[in-house]
């Protein structure tokens, strides 16, 4: 019986970079299946050699999302892609979260500010409509915390041009509250492979106090293994169960932090290239590596 071949997308930049890459290539490997990995913006690579193709660190997409989703739609017509397109379409833009409080899942309380608008009165009336001390600036198209800024309400001059300059750049911008206890608590990031839950890490804030956006391709990020607790995979359970395509999708992320109130709350929904923390949690990349044989074996 041939091995199942399986190309795990990449791109140039990351690949040093993704810590996921060598354990997933082994526990694949280890399974029986037969892996390269590529870069998504290679012109040379045959997708259609491969029996599923599997988004990893395409890290540099928010930059060149129009080709890269082209670039999806693409090799989703050569093999088996994961997540599929339409997945990604959704899931690369953060409205998706609008989607998802109207669907009843608790977000962190979220403004879009499209070009066009004033971004000093769109700021004002944001900031009329909460009481944090500290508010947050992001692209609504954006990838490992670049562009993205913590901001004060008493000196809002830094703010109106981060959301201008974005504004001028022709990109949505999302202002959201800062919530406070993510300082202490940081993040909960709760990996699921088709549909299951698999395991938890912590992931301490990113965003400090005056720094600047990152210039590198994501955020440095410290993370740890947290065992998450009953609400929080409740509300991950709810987020997934909210995401407009049929399921389960073979690898999901659902990234949480805490409000005011101890309740957790979805800061974001990662579905296209999320780092899956493999190292933190033992045979966790062999689950994955299980799920993705399973895929090629169904019927597409």
């Amino acid at each position: 019986m041939q091995r199942p071949r399986i190309a795990l997308a990449s791109v140039a930049a990351a690949r040093a970079l993704d810590d996921d890459l060598p354990p997933l290539e082994a526990a694949l490997r280890e399974a029986g299946a037969e892996v390269v990995i590529a870069d998504w913006d290679d012109p040379a690579f045959d997708w259609r050699g491969v029996d599923l193709a599997l988004l990893r660190s395409t890290w540099d997409y928010a930059e060149r999302l129009p080709g890269f989703l082209a670039w999806a739609e693409r090799v989703a017509t050569q093999t088996r892609l994961l997540n599929p397109p339409d997945v990604l379409r959704w899931n690369t833009d953060k409205h998706y979260l609008a989607d998802l409080e109207r669907a009843g899942v608790a977000i962190v309380p979220s403004t879009f500010v499209e070009p066009g608008m004033d971004a000093k009165a769109a700021l004002d009336a944001f900031l009329a409509g909460t009481d944090a001390n500290e508010f947050v600036v992001k692209p609504s198209v954006g990838a490992g915390s670049r562009d993205a800024q913590r901001h004060g309400r008493v000196d809002c001059t830094r703010a109106i041009a981060h959301i201008a300059r974005l504004l001028d750049a022709g990109r949505s911008v999302l202002l959201q509250p800062y919530l406070e206890r993510v300082d202490e608590h940081g993040e909960t990031a709760l990996i699921h492979f088709d549909g299951v839950f698999s395991h938890a890490i912590r992931k301490g804030p990113l965003l400090r106090r005056g720094d600047g956006p990152t210039d590198a391709l994501f955020a440095a990020e410290d993370i740890t293994p947290r065992v998450a607790s009953t609400d929080e995979r409740e509300l991950a359970t709810r987020a997934l169960a909210a995401i407009p395509f049929a399921g389960p999708l073979a690898y999901a992320r659902v990234d949480l932090i805490h409000d005011a109130d101890g309740a957790p709350r979805l800061l974001e929904l990662e579905l296209a290239e999320p780092s899956l923390f493999f190292a933190h949690a033992a045979g966790s990349a062999r689950r994955f590596a299980d799920t993705l044989l399973a895929r090629i074996a169904a019927p597409a």
